[in-house]
């Protein structure tokens, strides 16, 4: 069996992905991308591209959501799934929601403070990728900045509005994470991984494969903003720790 993993260390929707992976006891070859670059190699073996994309034995998959319901039915050893029908659609749900809520906004406001420090989000676009693509990225970083901004339309107004996003997403989380401690029934499923990898940026854990940026330095409303949400995101950073 061949697999690879097409992916930025950065993207939190990769992270999904590597942790089904991983979590599934799975090998895969990891092959990691410089965003920008990488859309023309993407491109030659999927419609779109946007990472992550999984090569299993020359069957192509695009998308955290399609790729884990790849390996869900391809290998349905240590099921994410849930243990019944109803317990499927519940964590389904939640992936999908998170997947359109979180993740963009996890995204926009990351990035609009990110790209206020060169020093730090340089190292995190190109982590895992040839050390000079870090000194290339910051020579024409003026340029990746206009690029993403655009690409993606992050401004203050966007993030100020993503910031409601999470806020209101990470109350609704805390209250339902009191009930069992997972999201779905008694035990850890799809929803409470995508869960954890979509809001790691928020809790930097150590086995998120970029050099996470001194939170002293941060920008002061998201070193703030992040101190701030702790309590609400210890479960979320809990069962990062317990099940990755």
């Amino acid at each position: 069996m061949t697999m690879k993993l097409y992916q930025f260390a950065i993207s939190h929707f990769s992270e999904k992905v590597r942790w089904a992976l991983d979590y599934k006891n799975l090998n895969y070859q990891p092959v990691f991308l410089l965003p920008g670059t990488h859309s023309k190699q993407i491109r030659r073996m999927a419609p779109g591209s946007s990472v992550p994309v999984l090569d299993h034995d020359g069957e192509i998959v695009q998308g955290s959501a399609e790729i884990l319901d790849y390996l869900e039915r391809h290998f349905p050893e240590k099921s994410l799934s849930g243990d019944d029908a109803n317990s499927k659609a519940d964590a389904l749900a939640w992936q999908q929601r998170l997947d359109d809520e979180a993740g963009p906004a996890i995204r926009t406001w990351a990035y609009h403070y990110l790209l206020q420090r060169p020093k730090q989000v340089a190292p995190m676009l190109t982590a895992q990728t040839p050390v000079y693509n870090r000194y290339l990225l910051r020579l024409g970083f003026s340029r990746v900045d206009e690029v993403m901004r655009d690409w993606m339309k992050i401004n203050q107004k966007t993030a100020d509005k993503a910031q409601q996003t999470l806020d209101s997403l990470l109350e609704e989380l805390d209250a339902a994470y009191q009930t069992s401690g997972y999201l779905v029934g008694g035990g850890f499923t799809l929803a409470d991984l995508t869960a954890a990898s979509l809001l790691a940026p928020l809790f930097m854990p150590e086995k998120y494969p970029v050099p996470w940026p001194d939170t002293r330095r941060l920008p002061a409303p998201m070193k703030d903003w992040i101190a701030q949400k702790q309590p609400k995101l210890a479960r979320v950073a809990e069962i990062y720790r317990l099940h990755r």
